[in-house]
């Protein structure tokens, strides 16, 4: 994990990548779990005896399951002190390039943007890519804006 004693550091490590997680396995529980929070039950997430016959072999998780990783991910690749809070701003771009199947092992990696002062505080733009092990093409990639706000 990568520690930033302040936003300056942080700031000076734009255009650096900060390394991936370990790798993680994603459950059907999971799955399951997220279509109960958000009411998207579609059969190739949670209906494993049919999607065994469907496009994918097996049941997939929900794209923006990987996608509500990504806070998880980035608190294991790195943390800024010295800082009252940290919240999320918002997202650029994100993509889904390929799918999840449940079962699949998956990490997260990070690359520092840009990091921009603002009048609310400081915005960091960290573009991160979820891997699937063993795929060619990330599950995920997005560039998620973080505030930050100093003590």
């Amino acid at each position: 994990m990568r520690i930033f004693t302040d936003l300056d550091e942080l700031k000076a490590a734009t255009g650096e990548h900060f390394g991936y997680t370990e790798w993680r396995e994603v459950t059907q529980d999971q799955v399951d779990l997220f279509a109960d929070a958000t009411d998207d039950h579609q059969w190739i997430h949670v209906d494993v005896e049919r999607a065994k016959d469907g496009p994918f072999g097996g049941t997939i998780a929900h794209g923006y399951l990987s996608l509500s990783l990504l806070p998880s991910f980035m608190t294991r690749l790195f943390r800024v002190e010295g800082l009252k809070m940290g919240i999320n701003y918002g997202l650029n771009k994100v993509r889904f390039p390929a799918p999840v199947p449940v079962g699949a092992k998956i990490r997260g990696g990070a690359e520092l943007l840009e990091v921009t002062d603002t009048p609310a505080g400081t915005l960091s733009n960290l573009r991160v890519t979820i891997e699937v092990k063993d795929q060619n093409k990330p599950a995920c990639v997005a560039e998620t804006l973080s505030l930050y706000i100093a003590e």
